[in-house]
């Protein structure tokens, strides 16, 4: 049996619980609550797995156009919730929501410890002499 739920939307105290999912990672450590807030209002597609008590113990979101493109961000599984396949299970739910099956191409960026984990998905680094580029805007 699964211990825990399926969510599209994240409550107050789950935005919060969030947050503090994001300053345990190095990617991800200086984001703000406003911001998260911000963010989440914008992402296409949020999946959220809510364990005991409604905790947030996994998240993934998506931005898309729902045609042509459609790249995943920020999958991150609460640490103590590790080591249960809970990242599968976000993936999952991702590359088989209805409402990406007709886009041409699913994307993400993610470090080179972590590719042996994509392709499980058919997530490839041959991308026919693409480059991702990055401009960035904020310091």
């Amino acid at each position: 049996m699964e211990n825990y739920r399926i969510i599209s939307e994240l409550t107050e105290q789950q935005v919060c619980e969030l947050t503090q999912l994001y300053k345990n990672e190095f990617w991800s450590q200086n984001r703000s609550k406003q911001d998260v807030t911000k963010m989440l209002a914008t992402s296409d597609i949020v999946i959220g797995l809510a364990g005991k008590g409604a905790e947030l113990i996994g998240f993934a979101r998506v931005l898309t156009d729902f045609v042509y493109r459609a790249f995943i961000f920020d999958v991150i599984v609460k640490p103590t919730h590790r080591k249960q396949a809970l990242g599968k299970k976000l993936l999952d739910l991702i590359v088989t929501h209805p409402q990406l099956q007709a886009v041409e191409y699913l994307g993400l960026y993610c470090l080179p410890e972590m590719v042996s984990f994509y392709e499980n998905w058919g997530f490839t680094t041959e991308l026919g002499g693409l480059q991702l580029m990055a401009r960035p805007q904020r310091r």
